[in-house]
């Protein structure tokens, strides 16, 4: 067993590798179950809920300057920490909530992003007012298909760390208060949200997001 599936890997494409039961998954995803269940069944599958939403472009923001699964270890301290981000909860939150947050050992106590936080929840009110919800917003920049790389290889993947949309997004969150949205961090949660697909070529997820995508209503 252990030879077929060192053969099964050998013929996977660059940037794959094979789990213990042959199955092909991008390689970020490889160092714990609970990242692989994370790149299985969250990442690059379209999402609308505003909840949702709101807590991916948050835990982008934490994630700037360190490892995503840092970030995914931490996740349900962050949700207990931000009352599940509830962004109406959050944007209330004072100085106060503040202190007691940089004391929670459960998240990344980094006292500019936890204000970052709040501050966005109470732009999210915002964005809610003018265009009906986080989501509708968001899928307004959903890059059209010619915009996006025809196949999606290793090679390809590393020259993705922006977009033309992420900097389109990155900006206009800016002008409207956002913080800790660059046009990385945005691009990230383009990803995370389902607004692009960036599984690779030959990754079963990749497959999965697209029937996803395919059967999902953009609000």
């Amino acid at each position: 067993m252990t030879t077929d599936l060192n053969l099964h890997a050998a013929t996977l494409p660059e940037g794959l590798f094979a789990d213990d039961a042959g199955t092909p998954r991008c390689t970020w995803c490889q160092a714990t179950p609970l990242y692989r269940h994370y790149h299985d069944t969250e990442w690059g599958f379209p999402v609308a809920d505003d909840r949702r939403l709101f807590e991916k472009i948050c835990l982008e923001g934490f994630q700037s300057g360190l490892s995503w699964l840092t970030i995914l270890n931490k996740r349900e301290g962050f949700r207990a920490a931000f009352a599940h981000f509830d962004a109406d909860q959050v944007a209330a939150f004072g100085p106060a909530d503040v202190e007691r947050l940089v004391q929670d050992a459960a998240i990344v106590r980094h006292r500019g992003k936890i204000e970052s936080t709040i501050n966005n929840a109470r732009r999210v009110l915002e964005l809610r007012r003018e265009f009906g919800s986080l989501a509708h917003y968001a899928w307004r920049y959903e890059p059209a298909p010619h915009e996006r790389p025809a196949h999606l290889t290793r090679e390809v993947a590393r020259t993705l760390s922006t977009s033309a949309a992420s900097i389109a997004m990155s900006k206009d969150l800016k002008k409207r208060g956002w913080s800790f949205v660059g046009p990385t961090t945005v691009y990230a949660f383009m990803q995370a949200m389902g607004l692009v697909n960036d599984h690779l070529e030959g990754c079963p997820a990749r497959a999965q997001a697209l029937r996803a995508r395919a059967a999902f209503t953009r609000p």
